[in-house]
């Protein structure tokens, strides 16, 4: 879950083309929420609320498969939450994304 507190911003970079980098490379300085005249990334454009909906939405089910009950080995809830993210990052890119006429 540390990766996508960590990475969460480079993903919207690399689904939105909007600009967003790592942490340690500007976050969202470049992002084109800061420019006029263009279409606006939506998981920026809704500000903290936004960005703690889309976090929850991945770290939520995250949590769920890393605690819940059942046989599988921890080597398996780790690649299972680990792939969770950018899975249901895509799905929520692509419904805030078709929802705020992004695309």
């Amino acid at each position: 879950m540390t990766l996508t507190f960590v990475f969460l911003i480079n993903l919207c970079g690399l689904l939105y083309h909007c600009g967003c980098q790592s942490i340690w490379n500007g976050a969202a300085d470049r992002c084109n929420i800061h420019q006029q005249g263009v279409r606006h990334c939506p998981w920026c454009s809704h500000g903290d609320l936004g960005y703690y909906t889309v976090l929850a939405l991945i770290l939520i089910p995250q949590l769920a498969i890393s605690v819940s009950p059942g046989r599988w080995s921890w080597r398996a809830r780790l690649v299972a939450s680990l792939a969770a993210f950018p899975l249901l990052g895509g799905v929520i890119a692509l419904a805030m994304g078709w929802m705020d006429g992004y695309w």
